[in-house]
């Protein structure tokens, strides 16, 4: 299983939210400059985050993003399921699309199902928090002391 960029991005952003002290606000163009990644993209993620209830965002000239949760409420099987496109590892995991001659009778794709259960289950034993612990040094990383 490979996590998709808008999911690794959403991860991402959640942990730079995270570093952040007292709640303080963040922004796209910063947080894109952060980590190099596209401000377009970011904007698409920063929404879905929002919308999911994982950020908050404020309008206006002061506004920004912040974490709408403490990060110990964050959980990331929570996330990675929320800004995941689709779970098809393989075609027959998609039944609309599935062109597989031997789906009927393979095993495979029950071996398969099972390794990913296995997976989401471990992301399900972890929050953000869990993620940050090492905040200091996350700080320092992203450019965040001053």
């Amino acid at each position: 299983m490979r996590l998709t960029n808008y999911t690794d991005y959403s991860l991402r952003v959640l942990i730079y939210l995270a570093t952040k002290q007292n709640g303080e606000l963040s922004n796209i163009q910063e947080i894109a400059g952060v980590y190099g990644i596209s401000k377009n993209h970011l904007m698409k993620v920063i929404y879905k985050l929002g919308k999911n209830g994982f950020i908050e965002t404020i309008r206006g000239r002061n506004g920004g993003i912040r974490l709408a949760q403490s990060p110990s409420e964050i959980n990331i099987g929570e996330v990675v399921r929320k800004s995941g496109e689709d779970f098809h590892l393989v075609e027959c995991f998609d039944q609309k699309n599935n062109q597989c001659i031997i789906s009927p009778v393979c095993s495979l794709r029950h071996v398969l199902n099972k390794a990913l259960q296995a997976y989401l289950h471990v992301l399900d034993e972890y929050t953000l928090e869990d993620i940050v612990k090492n905040k200091q040094p996350l700080y320092e990383l992203l450019h965040l002391s001053k």
